[in-house]
């Protein structure tokens, strides 16, 4: 088989979480009386950790005040560990197929920019079923994608080479970090970015079931 391990984004790739950040940002905000935003508005600022996210979301002239930045950032954390799964829900064909790429004996990764509790709780809520061969998130010290080594984190704990490794990404951060890793990278159009921002990728499905044909087809003995 061409691939041995599949190495997953999380928010935008394997579940849409956008309606929980977006409402846990707006919930941070209104707890210290500042603008909140539109859901939509939150497609922008996801992707490169929570901090970030906060840190967009807050107006301009107080981004520079990381005191401001990271008391915003606490009552986040603490909003949003709590309803991570109120609304975010796996994409259509998800399951389905993560189920059956470990029936076929392929190794399952998450390399996320999301905090690691957040990623852990999610991924373990989402797909109880799932053995993953590791769940990475932001962790201190560990840089965030573009950075590749998330990427190489988890190919070396499965044991795979890169050859024989796929990262699957909604964003031009996943596609730099495969390509920086030296994997084999394919992107998802059903994520939090457009199709334009995917441009760099090698290959861009646009459902699983595409993803699912790639994946068996490459797959075959």
């Amino acid at each position: 088989m061409k691939y041995k391990l599949v190495i997953f984004d999380l928010d935008g790739t394997l579940i849409d979480t956008i309606a929980d950040l977006g409402t846990a940002t707006n919930a941070a905000l209104a707890a210290k009386g500042l603008p909140q935003h539109e859901p939509e508005a939150f497609r922008g600022m996801v992707g490169h950790g929570v901090r970030n996210l906060v840190k967009q979301a807050m107006p301009e002239p107080m981004r520079a005040d990381d005191q401001a930045v990271d008391a915003l950032l606490k009552i986040f954390l603490a909003y949003y560990i709590e309803h991570l799964d109120d609304r975010s829900r796996p994409y259509p064909g998800i399951p389905e197929l993560l189920a059956d790429l470990q029936a076929a004996g392929v190794q399952l990764g998450v390399a996320s920019n999301k905090f690691q509790a957040g990623a852990e709780k999610l991924i373990a809520r989402m797909f109880p079923e799932i053995a993953f061969a590791a769940v990475l998130g932001g962790r201190p010290g560990a840089p965030l994608k573009p950075d590749p080594a998330v990427v190489e984190e988890i190919r070396t704990r499965a044991g795979v080479s890169r050859g024989e490794t796929l990262m699957v990404g909604d964003s031009g951060a996943d596609i730099a970090a495969a390509e920086a890793a030296g994997v084999a990278c394919v992107a998802v159009s059903w994520g939090f970015r457009s199709r334009e921002a995917l441009a760099a990728a090698p290959r861009i499905v646009d459902s699983a079931a595409e993803l699912r044909a790639l994946l068996f087809t490459n797959n075959e003995d």
